[in-house]
């Protein structure tokens, strides 16, 4: 384990970050004119890993995942993506909601090909690409039912495969396994892992819980209570190359979410 200050360009040890795709810098916001939601948060966001952002309620970690998105504009600051600012939703950056938001009334290949329909893609290539990404997260078979016959871990898994299938850079998650129940989550974050092991993506997930954080990161970004901003980066250095049920059994997984939580509980109120 790695532990790094506030300072987003801190060395972190014995596991190195790659080099940052995502920057935030100084970002602030305010809403109402008075409520401050964020103050300064400064992140680096490595290339090919998954950052976690771990904090209590109402610390702005949804703020700041749809400030990432474009979906809100910072009142300071600025966050960059391959050393561009960011102004507004682009195909660099996909987000997968807490709510599935699927389509109701689209089949699941049409989800999927959804994004790649907008970006005016060919029909014939568009569904080549969604049926390679519904078979990703095991989804074949099922192209043809809609999101009313699918389970929540189901949606769920349409949802991240419509992310895929746009291949942005940056998979922005917003507690995704949080609408299904304990058992289906598990499986979703093991599911997760597998698939990030041939995808190589860059993620960054917003989670209330410490011991999907340190599961599933690479990277774990603690936000302090509101005003919001990052307190401590901690990199868990977990060996991810086996199998992936066995990292809640390692006695570091265990250290580290109990390490964690002294680092959190006084921000609970």
């Amino acid at each position: 384990m790695s532990v790094a200050t506030a300072n987003p360009t801190a060395a972190a040890g014995a596991g190195e970050a790659a080099e940052p795709i995502l920057r935030v810098r100084d970002v602030g916001v305010v809403y109402s004119g008075s409520t401050v939601a964020l103050d300064g948060a400064d992140l680096d966001v490595p290339e090919g890993q998954l950052t976690a952002l771990l904090g209590p309620s109402g610390c702005g970690k949804t703020t700041l995942l749809k400030i990432i998105a474009g979906l809100l504009e910072p009142s300071s600051g600025s966050v960059t993506v391959r050393g561009r600012e960011i102004e507004g939703p682009g195909p660099d950056r996909a987000l997968v909601f807490q709510d599935f938001a699927l389509l109701p009334w689209a089949t699941v290949l049409d989800n999927v090909a959804f994004g790649l329909r907008a970006r005016g893609v060919a029909r014939k290539e568009r569904e080549e690409t969604a049926q390679h990404y519904i078979n990703e997260v095991g989804l074949g078979g099922f192209e043809a039912r809609y999101p009313h016959e699918l389970s929540g871990g189901m949606r769920q898994r349409a949802g991240l495969a419509r992310a895929l299938a746009v291949n942005a850079d940056v998979l922005l998650m917003d507690e995704p396994f949080s609408a299904v129940d304990e058992q289906m989550r598990r499986k979703l974050q093991e599911d997760l892992l597998d698939l990030l092991k041939i995808e190589n993506k860059t993620v960054v997930f917003v989670t209330h819980s410490i011991e999907e954080a340190v599961y599933l990161a690479d990277q774990v970004a603690i936000l302090s209570r509101r005003p919001g901003r990052v307190a401590k980066i901690i990199r868990p250095d977990l060996d991810r190359s086996g199998d992936v049920d066995a990292i809640r059994r390692l006695p570091s997984y265990v250290e580290l979410v109990d390490e964690i939580w002294a680092s959190l509980k006084h921000y609970v109120e």
